[in-house]
């Protein structure tokens, strides 16, 4: 990871880019639930990762003017691994689960991410796990637990295949995360392997949009204007714009303050929903979500405390939901 710049930005500039995080990463669940009403999800992915992978790595083509160290095997290898699992394991089946679940509870499940990050730092690296940590797992689980349980089986408002999907996505998403904070060896400069990571993803995606006959079945015909404007959106502003305000304010400003981000996007995300798509909200969906987020928040706020570094759980796109970000 790259270390904080020496050099003292001005608080507008920091809270832009806080800001930017906030509404852009909690805004791409509500973007990702239009697009996916009339353009497959595997397909909206392929085209949206591939789109921005490329824009990405002529950027850097660009402005490093030929200084670029070509990766070698190993790190291509390993961002074919990251970008599988941030791409498709996180993006992929959280597009594919909002085409039955509401952007807004889909916010809520995918903060779960920096809970798992959390295990897998524990369980396969020994990390220290704060007593205020796993107090944070707990309640974050109990959560989860209220939120799905009364979705599922009490008023059948969600379906099983798709909330499975959204409690698995952030566990690979995790994985690739934490694999690539402790394992991977990936290119030094973080732009060119952000795009490499998007490029690897989108193969996988258009891989999954065949073999599940989403490319047979398309009718481009049948796409409208919210759907090529919200896959747009997603393209430049969570894809691009996001990720460099994060890369920028992760030099600059105080970690704690940065990953909030994390337990504020689904707040943005349940909002939007209910705003913009009407996503009904009752008192035990707000509940469960306040549980989770809470959780959240404590992990975040333990573990930044343990360490002066960017937690595991940052991912470099949209996120994210680490990026618990969205995405």
């Amino acid at each position: 990871m790259p270390t904080r710049s020496p050099r003292a930005a001005s608080a507008i500039l920091i809270w832009t880019a806080i800001v930017i995080l906030y509404v852009v990463w909690g805004s791409t669940y509500l973007a990702i639930r239009v697009a996916v009403e009339t353009i497959p999800p595997f397909v909206m992915g392929a085209v949206r990762f591939a789109t921005a992978g490329l824009v990405t790595l002529a950027a850097v083509a660009v402005v490093r003017r030929g200084a670029i160290v070509g990766p070698t095997r190993r790190e291509l290898r390993d961002c074919a691994v990251v970008g599988t699992c941030l791409r498709f394991g996180g993006m992929g089946l959280v597009s594919w689960a909002e085409q039955t679940v509401p952007s807004g509870i889909t916010g809520v499940l995918i903060a779960m991410m920096p809970v798992w990050v959390a295990i897998y730092g524990r369980a396969f690296f020994r990390e220290r796990l704060p007593a205020l940590a796993t107090l944070g797992i707990v309640v974050a689980m109990a959560g989860v637990v209220v939120l799905v349980g009364q979705g599922v089986t009490l008023d059948r408002s969600l379906d099983p295949l798709a909330v499975a999907a959204l409690i698995a996505s952030p566990m690979v998403w995790a994985a690739g995360a934490t694999f690539s904070a402790n394992r991977a060896r990936l290119p030094a400069d973080p732009f060119l392997a952000t795009g490499l990571q998007m490029l690897f993803g989108s193969v996988v995606l258009a891989g999954a949009a065949l073999l599940s006959g989403e490319v047979a079945q398309f009718r481009p015909a049948a796409v409208t204007l919210d759907g090529i404007l919200a896959t747009g959106y997603l393209i430049v502003f969570g894809s691009l714009v996001a990720f460099t305000a994060f890369a920028w304010v992760i030099r600059q400003a105080p970690l704690p303050l940065v990953a909030t981000y994390a337990f504020v996007n689904p707040v943005i995300a349940v909002f939007l929903g209910w705003l913009l798509l009407h996503e009904s909200v009752g008192p035990v969906q707000l509940i469960a979500g306040g549980v989770i987020v809470a959780g959240v928040a404590v992990i975040i706020l333990a573990r930044s405390r343990m360490s002066g570094t960017i937690p595991e759980g940052a991912t470099e796109d949209d996120t994210g939901p680490s990026a618990v970000a969205a995405a």
